[in-house]
């Protein structure tokens, strides 16, 4: 399986790399203007794209989607490293697509290292 998760994308998640099941259905820019998002929440997966690794408008989205009564999967896509998984499970992603070329850099260890995203959450240990 290190082989396929070196020429293909793999999908994040707490307990690390696994294959890319299916493709989302719909992918929002991270500039989707909040009034477009209602009528996005019955689908079962959305992926929020991230167009460069300094571009954090995805984070505020997924939240929105969450405030709103998204139920389904979440996925992010695009530049994302491994130091923000923490940040996107936070907001309310499931998993982060992650590109050959920084799964082959950052490989699953470094994401799994970032798993402990629940500990670290001050918001939540402020509400109690």
């Amino acid at each position: 399986m290190s082989e396929q998760l070196n020429s293909q994308p793999v999908l994040a998640r707490d307990d690390g790399f696994h294959p890319l099941d299916r493709e989302a259905t719909v992918t929002l820019a991270p500039d989707t203007p909040l009034a477009d998002l209602e009528q996005h929440l019955d689908r079962e997966l959305l992926a929020i794209d991230f167009p460069s690794f300094s571009d954090g408008r995805g984070f505020s989205l997924a939240r929105r989607l969450r405030e709103l009564g998204y139920k389904g999967r979440l996925r992010a896509t695009g530049r994302l490293i491994a130091d923000q998984y923490a940040m996107a499970r936070r907001v309310g992603f499931d998993e982060v697509q992650v590109a050959p070329d920084i799964a082959a850099r950052q490989p699953q260890d470094q994401w799994r290292a970032r798993a402990d995203w629940k500990d670290w959450d001050h918001r939540a240990t402020l509400a109690g």
